[in-house]
């Protein structure tokens, strides 16, 4: 039974992919921080530790001894306040992580690392491929960024696969997101809600879908050593976003445009390509937006 860790279990994204990879037989533990929960239905057994103490990370890997491992551990918030704390936990925690599966007598058969698509930056229009040179414009994609080029190190001696995830969403994702927000006050049935530019196109895809993708890369030998991007291929406004949820949930708002909310010099639409990805796992999971939202608004 293949035996894989996950760090970052009990964030947005890891349960989802928990729950596939024991659907397909594997024995999952977890990292997870502070006082997160520490039961996930199937989980074998969650460990609280902190990435970014070499002691912690290396006591669970040397316990779990994985044959796979799923990296998630990371500040995911754009926005955080606390730029110290982004960096050692993106790049320092990265860093300890891998030094201590390279001690490992018998390494892991894949560990995929989860970067971003905010490594490309904002000053890109259009659809963004694998191969155009990384330009992150805030401090979030340069941590993801030096993650990237940390992993390097280790390029040699471990079966990495880097993933860029787009936007994503779906049930568990905190409200300071702007789809969960915008989901948020249509359920509470708030009057008005504060937003930016509602024309700005962005890639969204569903939870559901990127760890399906997860899952498939990691166990898919071709797709070690390479970087992709996860993503839907598709473009949506802000506009359309809120016109899907007004019309599912019945509820209409005011639309209070913020100008706080605003980046200088934003492109207007941005979204991914997936093709090498599907080049290498088959077709995606993709689901339609109008679907995640109608599953979120339950």
């Amino acid at each position: 039974m293949p035996r894989t860790l996950i760090t970052g279990i009990t964030g947005f994204t890891g349960p989802y992919v928990a729950d596939l990879l024991i659907k397909r037989g594997h024995a999952v533990f977890g990292v997870a921080h502070g006082g997160a929960r520490s039961v996930i239905d199937g989980v074998d057994k969650i460990y609280h530790a902190d990435i970014t103490k070499p002691d912690e990370i290396w006591a669970v890997v040397d316990e779990v001894r994985p044959s796979h491992v799923v990296h998630l551990a990371a500040i995911s918030f754009v926005a955080h306040s606390d730029i110290e704390e982004m960096y050692r936990s993106n790049v320092v925690g990265t860093r300890l992580l891998l030094e201590a599966l390279s001690k490992l007598s018998d390494r892991p058969c894949s560990v995929l690392l989860s970067s971003s698509a905010n490594v490309y930056g904002n000053a890109r229009e259009g659809i963004l491929d694998e191969n155009m040179n990384p330009a992150p414009a805030n401090d979030y994609g340069v941590s993801k960024l030096a993650m990237e080029f940390v992993a390097k190190i280790y390029e040699d001696s471990l079966p990495l696969i880097v993933v860029r995830p787009f936007n994503y969403t779906g049930r568990g994702q905190g409200i300071d997101f702007v789809i969960p927000k915008i989901v948020a006050h249509a359920r509470e049935r708030a009057a008005s809600i504060e937003l930016g530019d509602l024309d700005v196109k962005r890639d969204f895809s569903d939870v559901r879908a990127v760890a399906d993708a997860y899952v498939r890369l990691l166990e898919n030998p071709s797709a070690i050593g390479r970087t992709f991007n996860v993503c839907s291929g598709q473009a949506h406004s802000l506009r359309d976003v809120i016109e899907l949820v007004e019309e599912l949930s019945g509820h209409r708002m005011t639309i209070e445009v913020n100008p706080a909310y605003f980046r200088e010099n934003e492109v207007k639409t941005l979204y991914g390509s997936n093709a090498l990805l599907t080049d290498c796992i088959g077709p995606l999971n993709v689901l339609p937006l109008i679907d995640t939202l109608r599953w979120m608004l339950v």
